[in-house]
């Protein structure tokens, strides 16, 4: 009997299952989009190029890792270094020394900007030269000397050059003047340039330290027993990549990639997840509660509550999975926009492709079914344990209130938000931030299930206005406080879109806004000198010093260090300062608290903390604090400074000397320059115009250094954007679906009121009326959700309010309030072109 009851429900009626079907389709496609990133985070490789003819290849681990004590086990937490790390030099004699080893070829790369000429280069060491192959050889001229390059063959002949001619390059160790001794084979790499193995140990930044050693076996030695050989001999001191693994040797930004696609597809993607199921759970709920009248005459003529429950749970099934695999195609298209969009802004590296399996696509219907299963079975409660005799009468009128259990749970919820979000206040902006999404489910889980409270409150605040409003109001005060119910299956999903797309957006705009502010105010110098390559090599900080009318010049080199807190590992972003501390007050004023910047030129082991990260690390002035640099390399520097405005800037100083050899590229991003009192600031500009010789740089005034700032969040505040795109349109959408179905299934209630007299004026009247307070009672609990989870994070992060600019927050109001009148009005309109004696009939 269930089962055909089932299927008769959703063949004759299949209007009522359209908006479950809806909720369903989009749950589902979240689910998969998630799936498919997380699922690429953690499988997303590249196959090795330069590195495929080496079976063996050495490198330093790209990964900073701690253990901790979770109970009696032993937790390894870890995180990819911000920079490349480097091995040792000294590991090339050790593995060359070895039986099975033919060849071991020390590997590293250098950015070589553009020069007269000459396009960016790759700079190596000569002994990298075979390292691609058989063809990756010398083709004419000679081996490079102390003052000498060799080029690769379409690099000089585009160029014009042969050997025997000149040029200048600059790298992160200096700029200088080569003649060009020889010509290798074109690289598939692109433009390269070798040096002497001794000169490019003193241009890359990072003497004595190496990117890879590529390992060839003697005849003979397969490649198992040449790794573990190679293994043995290394130890702890580097790693050994063989197999698909040497690719993450060629490209370490695919760690970073990974961590952030595991991070997209993982944690928001669990919110996301969590958010569905919400959804889902509540377009069931109600579509089933909307049909008590049909439950309490199957339980009128004899239906068991087994019985009830069997034919939601038949429904539930028969619906589900097809809007799972409806689902999974706009899920594909998604998480295919998703990951390209990331690719473009360069968050993933080159190769990774994304990674579409059945996993996230099984696990989308089986979440779909469980929570369409569960919120039936929930629904089904009430009608299921009506006695038969009471079943009808009981179904014809609302509950007086929510259960009992229900209230109570609500209220845990609840006070569990508030403790979060207290919780919340006493951590770092990091851990703040991280809490912010769970302090929004608590208390979305709260609203959802303390509903129908809200908006009878919603309704006794608004009553008195709305009947000031005349027949309309009146109707509409009448009945929201009768169908309170109603009311909260409409409100809830507004109330999701405003606290999710307000946590969002408005964390971003709060970062931004203190950013830029700091920086306006935080920048002193005259003049900002950049560079439209890589960087500014080492030493322009130095010149610009020297030019006349110039009263300070300090270089800054942007990086990042790696601390643990609570732990956890995280990384803070840091400068390496360049030239006199002395006169870094001349170009930067960082709201120092405590201590003096101008103490970072007492030697290599010094730092300055921005107070949110001192506070974390619960550090004073004199302290010493464990930092890794953005390499991972562990250091213990005194704390010399505590200072207010890290954001834009950076949460950590360092000198630059203690930080140039570990960082991927040793160039200064900016130098920061005070003309002298009386200076021609004209002169000046022009004269720091040709500073960096070859690549060229910009000079600007201060607006130039926010401009890159801003540059620098841009892919937070887009990743923040698509967030909030993806939870606040799936949730608006389900809140146009619900008001839809709330709408469509008052079809009897208008019937009455028209066959009453009512004007069908008057009913939209009243059906505008109560779209206006669904919107503003949505409005104002999401935005105190919001306000609630942002007020710890902009606090810790930006040690302000939270800021909301009218321009985020007016479309948002606007766009709430446009879609409760859309969906309550159509619908609305379409129930009114039928004529009352019609309406009436719709009533048996």
């Amino acid at each position: 009997m269930s089962n055909g009851l089932a299927r008769a429900s959703v063949r004759f009626r299949p209007a009522s299952f359209a908006g479950t079907l809806i909720a369903l389709l989009l749950g589902a496609a979240v689910v998969v989009a998630c799936g498919a990133l997380l699922q690429t985070g953690l499988t997303a490789g590249v196959a090795p190029q330069r590195y495929a003819g080496a079976p063996v290849v050495v490198a330093a681990d790209q990964a900073v890792k701690t253990s901790v004590k979770v109970g009696r086990d032993t937790e390894t937490r870890e995180l990819t270094t911000p920079e490349r790390a480097r091995t040792d030099a000294a590991l090339v004699s050790r593995i060359a020394a070895l039986s099975g080893v033919a060849a071991a070829r020390p590997d590293s790369a250098f950015p070589l900007p553009a020069g007269a000429g000459t396009p960016a280069l790759t700079g190596r060491g000569y002994a990298a030269l075979g390292i691609a192959g058989p063809a990756d050889k010398l083709v004419e001229g000679r081996a490079p000397g102390a003052n000498e390059v060799v080029l690769d063959a379409d690099t000089a002949r585009a160029a014009h050059l042969a050997p025997g001619a000149s040029l200048t390059l600059a790298a992160p160790g200096g700029t200088g003047a080569y003649r060009v001794s020889g010509l290798a084979a074109a690289q598939s790499a692109g433009p390269t340039a070798w040096f002497a193995d001794a000169t490019a140990d003193r241009l890359s930044g990072h003497p004595g330290r190496i990117d890879a050693i590529a390992v060839q076996p003697r005849e003979g030695v397969d490649r198992a027993a040449l790794a573990a050989q190679v293994r043995q001999a290394v130890g702890a001191d580097a790693k050994v990549f063989t197999g698909d693994g040497r690719g993450t040797v060629e490209q370490p930004a695919i760690g970073e990639g990974r961590t952030l696609l595991m991070g997209l597809g993982g944690t928001f993607g669990g919110y996301a997840t969590m958010t569905a199921i919400f959804v889902v759970m509540s377009t069931v709920a109600l579509a089933t509660g909307q049909r008590a009248r049909e439950f309490a005459l199957l339980r009128a003529i004899g239906a068991t509550p087994r019985q009830i429950r069997r034919t939601i749970a038949t429904e539930a099934v028969l619906v589900a999975p097809v809007a799972g695999a409806l689902g999974i195609l706009p899920g594909l298209a998604l998480a295919h926009w998703w990951f390209d969009e990331l690719a473009a802004r360069g968050a993933v590296p080159p190769g990774v492709q994304l990674d579409v399996g059945p996993l996230p696509m099984l696990a989308a219907v089986l979440t779909c079914t469980l929570a369409a299963l569960t919120a039936g079975f929930l629904a089904a409660r009430r009608p299921a344990r009506l006695r038969p005799g009471q079943a009808l009468g009981a179904a014809a009128v609302e509950p007086a209130r929510p259960g009992k259990v229900r209230t109570v749970i609500g209220l845990v919820f609840a006070a569990g938000g508030v403790a979060a979000a207290v919780f919340a206040a006493a951590l770092d902006g990091m851990n703040a931030a991280n809490t912010a999404l769970g302090v929004v489910m608590c208390f979305m889980t709260a609203v959802a299930l303390l509903g129908p409270w809200v908006a009878r409150i919603a309704a006794a605040v608004v009553g008195a206005p709305l009947r000031a409003g005349g027949a309309p109001g009146s109707l509409a005060a009448d009945n929201t406080r009768a169908n309170a119910r109603r009311l909260a299956s409409a409100i809830t999903p507004i109330v999701l879109v405003t606290a999710f797309c307000g946590t969002l957006l408005f964390l971003q705009s709060t970062i931004s806004h203190a950013t830029g502010e700091n920086v306006r105010n935080g920048i002193t110098a005259d003049h900002v000198v950049g560079s439209t390559g890589p960087g500014l090599p080492a030493g322009t900080a130095e010149r610009a010093a020297k030019v006349p009318g110039v009263d300070a010049a300090v270089g800054v080199l942007r990086t990042a260090a790696v601390y643990e807190h609570s732990q956890q590992l995280a990384s803070a972003t840091a400068l390496g300062v360049d030239g006199d501390p002395a006169r870094l007050s001349r170009v930067l004023d960082l709201g120092v608290r405590g201590g003096a910047l101008a103490d970072l030129g007492r030697g290599d082991d010094t730092v300055a903390l921005d107070v949110t990260l001192a506070d974390a690390l619960d550090a004073k002035v004199g302290d010493r604090v464990s930092l890794r640099l953005g390499d991972g390399t562990p250091v213990r520097p005194a704390v010399v400074a505590v200072y207010d405005r890290g954001l834009g800037f950076g949460q950590v100083l360092l000198p630059r000397a203690a930080v140039v050899g570990h960082v991927t590229a040793g160039y200064d991003s900016q130098v920061l320059v005070a003309d002298a009192p009386g200076a021609d600031r004209a002169a000046v500009a022009a004269a720091l115009a040709g500073l960096a010789g070859p690549g060229g740089t910009t000079v600007t005034d201060r607006a130039g250094f926010v401009a890159q700032s801003d540059k620098m969040m841009e892919l937070n505040a887009w990743a923040n954007k698509v967030m909030a795109g993806v939870l606040g349109g799936f949730a608006a959408v389900t809140a146009a679906n619900t008001l839809v179905m709330t709408v469509l299934d008052r079809r009897r209630e208008v019937a009455l009121l028209r066959l009453a007299g009512t004007t069908r004026r008057q009913v939209r009247g009243m059906m505008r009326w109560e779209a206006l307070l669904v919107a503003a009672t949505g409005l104002v609990v999401g935005g105190a959700i919001a306000w609630i989870a942002l007020v710890p994070i902009a606090r810790g992060v930006a040690n302000s309010s939270p800021y909301v600019p009218p321009v985020l927050a007016l479309p948002l109001a606007a766009g709430a309030v446009l879609l409760c009148l859309g969906a309550t009005g159509l619908p609305a309109r379409a129930l009114l072109r039928t004529r009352p004696v019609e309406l009436g009939a719709a009533r048996q």
